[in-house]
């Protein structure tokens, strides 16, 4: 994943706190509780609390570490995976035949020789290891000669970032095939590991040989970036493939598991993360697959679930499947999608959810995932690099069950994402709002904007039609834009924007967010708030209350996939499904459709567009899909009636100046507040 160019440094606090709480007073291994992974007793009734995840299992089991090789990973799922072997399941056998063909010759993209190691442990045919040494003792030479040219090596470009897997590769295949590694090779190896993660820890005395090559230290103390896990996975393989056997396996532990992962990304994500996923968005975010798989491996190793001191990785499991649209076959479009601008679902999105379907079997949520992943157009891995995860994470033990009957609202309140669907159905209609914060370089200046779906995009993000998938502007999302001087005024990095708040009834959704701080204290922007409601199946309120000063322009736009069509204060957005958008407030204004294809930052999409001078200003809008909506009348600039084709009607009175207010529907009045609803599973 590209590193862009500003860098963050976090600032960690409680990070001896949460060393001192997971190295001490746990139980040990082999006592009762020890009782291997599960979440039997996980109610799933608050999933934006902090704090370690006590329903875990054997959460405070405290780390033995093997002396025998193999050591990693392999002794706990042995007969797991000899038995898929010998039984030739659909994943076992794709994943044989991939590392045969890799044996005899084929150039297999990204394959990595650890997936020989694995074989050669589980079949114990030799020649898979001696497939596996070669590959990865030529790779070493080639890192050394370019150490005795002066320069960098493969494992250091791009600020380390694929050092995870070219170490991690090293370090597997010297433990697995350790019978077949020479003393030669492994005294090379070894010191190979170790330069480079040493250099990973010590940017600015980083050294190659003789030669002094410093570097950024790009995230090396940001446990919220991508670049981070990479970093994690090569500290935490070469320890424990060396330890005993080196003087720095030792030290690279320590730094893995007490500095770093308890003494930093713990306190980060339990502050920062609450609810699940990432802030660098759904394409970055993704890269957590693989921290979750070194949770899964350390586990697996040592008898300690990392995981467990945090509840992140489990509200992960739940945030997970509603991010995914109702059609299981794409997600939602947040941050940075340089791979693929469509956000379509792939490979990397089902090894994220497999692993923590192993994590976490007896957690009812997982039967749920199963059935996405059954469900979803990526029904078993497509490349043939990933098809080990496959074979590693095809756990009988869950059993697909249904989406049906889960909550259709969450709430991740670390990342600031709401999400509400009209059911579990494929053809659902499914709405996504953001308010939170904005702290990574790969996130968008999204704040207050919102996605609709069903069956399609009809409100979406601009990204999806981007010329390359990283276009952060304001102008590219379903939000009211301020520009001054005829340009946007940016939401700006580092700043919080607060989902005031979030209520669920039977058959609506109520957010507020109040993204007045997204743009750093502007002087020509006092407030920026913004409230919805939907009425499920098909119809959202958006109320929008925006102060401004007379240097600026207000324009209340919807990023749409299509052109919308416009007469007087009613638009048509077209596809699968229809969606109307009319506006009552401002009722003199004018809408226009805009090409967002007119940049060249752009290679398709649209907006809808209502401009106005700055000022003290209110949007109302309604949006309703397939006629959903009778009539929509405003008392005032505040309050709407909406009377439903299906015969209900709904009156919303929004507070003029602070947020809040009354709905009234189904019979009952209800306060809109400030406050979030705790939502069960």
């Amino acid at each position: 994943m590209t590193r862009t160019t500003n860098s963050l440094a976090v600032v960690i606090l409680g990070g001896l706190l949460a060393i001192a709480c997971g190295t001490s007073g746990g139980t040990q291994p082999g006592s009762d509780d020890d009782q291997g992974s599960g979440g039997d007793n996980y109610s799933g009734t608050d999933n934006n609390s902090g704090g370690a995840d006590v329903d875990d299992e054997g959460a405070d089991v405290l780390p033995t570490y093997p002396t025998q090789h193999p050591r990693i990973y392999i002794e706990k799922n042995r007969a797991r995976l000899e038995a898929a072997l010998a039984a030739n399941t659909s994943a076992a056998s794709r994943f044989r035949s991939t590392v045969d063909r890799w044996v005899n010759g084929s150039d297999i993209y990204e394959f990595k020789a650890w997936n020989g190691a694995l074989l050669g442990q589980l079949t114990h045919d030799a020649k898979y290891c001696t497939k596996a040494v070669s590959t990865i003792d030529a790779f070493v030479a080639g890192e050394e000669a370019k150490i005795a040219a002066g320069t960098l090596p493969e494992a250091a470009a791009n600020s380390y970032l694929h050092v995870g897997d070219l170490i991690g590769d090293v370090a597997l295949v010297y433990d697995w095939c350790f019978d077949t590694v020479n003393a030669a090779q492994k005294t090379r190896w070894v010191s190979y590991m170790n330069t480079t993660v040493w250099n990973i820890w010590h940017p600015a005395q980083a050294k190659w040989g003789a030669k002094s090559l410093p570097w950024t230290g790009w995230a090396v103390n940001d446990p919220l970036n991508n670049y981070y896990y990479s970093f994690l996975r090569a500290t935490m393989l070469v320890g424990l493939a060396t330890k005993g056997e080196d003087p720095k396996g030792d030290e690279w532990i320590t730094m893995f598991r007490d500095t770093k992962v308890l003494g930093q990304l713990v306190p980060a994500f339990d502050d920062k993360l609450r609810g699940g996923g990432s802030l660098e968005g759904t394409a970055y975010g993704v890269s957590m697959r693989g921290l979750f798989n070194l949770y899964d491996m350390w586990y697996a190793t040592t008898g300690e679930k990392l995981q467990a001191k945090t509840k992140h990785a489990r509200q992960s499991l739940r945030w997970f499947i509603h991010h995914v649209v109702p059609t299981l076959d794409r997600i939602a479009p947040t941050g940075d999608q340089p791979r693929d601008m469509k956000a379509m679902f792939f490979d990397y999105q089902r090894m994220y959810l497999q692993e923590l379907i192993q994590m976490y079997p007896h957690d009812p949520m997982s039967a749920r995932a199963k059935a996405l992943l059954a469900g979803s157009t990526l029904a078993q891995m497509a490349r043939a690099e990933l098809l080990v995860y496959d074979f590693m994470y095809d756990d009988a033990e869950v059993t697909a069950t249904t989406l049906e009957g889960a909550n259709p609202n969450y709430y991740a309140s670390g990342i600031g994402q709401i999400y509400a669907r009209s059911g579990w159905d494929k053809s659902a209609t499914w709405v996504n709002f953001s308010a939170g914060a904005y702290a990574e370089d790969h996130a968008h200046q999204d704040q207050g904007s919102f996605l609709i779906y069903k069956d399609g995009w009809l409100g979406y993000d601009g990204v999806i039609d981007s010329a390359n998938g990283i276009i952060q502007e304001t102008g590219s999302h379903s939000l009211v834009r301020i520009d001054r001087a005829g340009a946007p005024i940016k939401q700006k990095v580092h700043t919080d924007s607060t989902m005031v708040g979030m209520h669920a009834g039977n058959g609506w959704t109520y957010a507020a967010a109040d993204v007045t701080p997204a743009y750093g204290g502007d002087g020509s922007i006092s407030k920026v708030q913004r409230e919805l409601v939907f009425l499920a199946p098909n119809t959202v309120v958006v109320y929008d209350r925006v102060v401004t000063g007379s240097d600026t322009t207000q324009t209340w736009q919807l990023a749409t996939p299509v052109s919308p069509a416009i007469t007087g204060a009613t638009a048509t957005i077209s596809g699968a499904h229809a969606m109307t958008v009319k506006r009552l407030v401002p009722a003199t204004a004018s809408s226009v459709a805009h090409s967002l294809a007119s940049s060249s930052a752009y290679r398709g999409g649209f907006r809808l567009d209502t401009a106005q001078p700055g000022g003290d200003r209110r949007y109302l809008h309604v949006l309703s899909i397939d006629g959903s909506v009778a009539s929509a009348t405003a008392a005032d600039d505040a309050t709407v009636t909406v009377q439903l084709a299906n015969g209900q009607t709904a009156t919303i009175a929004f507070n003029h100046d602070e947020i809040g207010g009354t709905l009234t529907y189904g019979g009952n009045t209800v306060t809109l507040s400030a406050g979030v609803d705790t939502l069960p599973d």
